[in-house]
C-alpha cells in the first residue's frame, strides 16, 4: 500500500509541476506582451486639450497675451522635439455660459512620457523673455482675466475596430 500511494503521490507531483510550468510559461507570454505594448505606448503621440474661459469681455486681451507670452514657449518645445504640434480654436458660435469656452488648444506631444515629465521651461523662457518683470506682469494677467481653465487628456476612438 505505501508503494501505491508513493506512486500516486509522484504522479500528483508531477501533474501539478506540469501544470505550474504551463501556468509560468503563459504568465511569462502575458508579461512579455504587456512590456510590448507598453513599449509601444510610449513611441505613440499623446495628446492634452486645454480649455480656457475668459471673463467676459477679456477674450481678445487673453489671445494677445497668449500669442505673445506663451506660443513662443511652445514653440520652441517644438522645436526640441518635445511636441508634435500645438493648435488653437475657438468656438464659431456661443454656448451657455455652464459650457461655454473661448479657446481650446491642443497639443500632441511626442509621448506620454514627455507630456508628463515636469519639464521645467524657466530656462526657455529666460532667453525668450530677458525682461522677467513684463514677462512675469503680464503671464500673471493672462491668468487673472480667467473664468476658468481645464487640461483634458484625450484619446482617439477606433470607430471601426472592436
Amino acid at each position: 500500500m505505501q508503494k501505491l500511494i508513493s506512486k500516486t503521490n509522484f504522479r500528483l507531483m508531477i501533474a501539478v509541476i506540469g501544470l505550474l510550468a504551463t501556468v509560468w510559461a503563459a504568465l511569462d507570454a502575458v508579461g512579455a506582451k504587456q512590456s510590448a505594448m507598453a513599449a509601444e505606448a510610449k513611441e505613440q503621440p499623446y495628446v492634452i486639450e486645454y480649455y480656457y474661459k475668459a471673463k467676459w469681455g477679456h477674450a481678445d486681451e487673453f489671445l494677445a497675451l497668449f500669442k505673445k507670452n506663451h506660443y513662443p514657449v511652445l514653440k520652441k518645445e517644438m522645436e526640441l522635439g518635445r511636441m508634435l504640434k500645438v493648435t488653437m480654436a475657438k468656438p464659431r458660435y456661443h454656448a451657455s455660459e455652464d459650457g461655454r469656452w473661448d479657446f481650446r488648444v491642443t497639443i500632441v506631444y511626442k509621448n506620454a512620457a514627455i507630456a508628463n515629465d515636469n519639464f521645467d521651461s524657466a530656462a526657455l523662457i529666460k532667453q525668450l523673455f530677458p525682461d522677467q518683470d513684463t514677462y512675469k506682469k503680464e503671464e500673471q494677467r493672462r491668468f487673472e482675466i480667467l473664468d476658468s481653465h481645464s487640461d483634458v487628456p484625450i484619446m482617439e476612438v477606433d470607430l471601426d475596430g472592436k
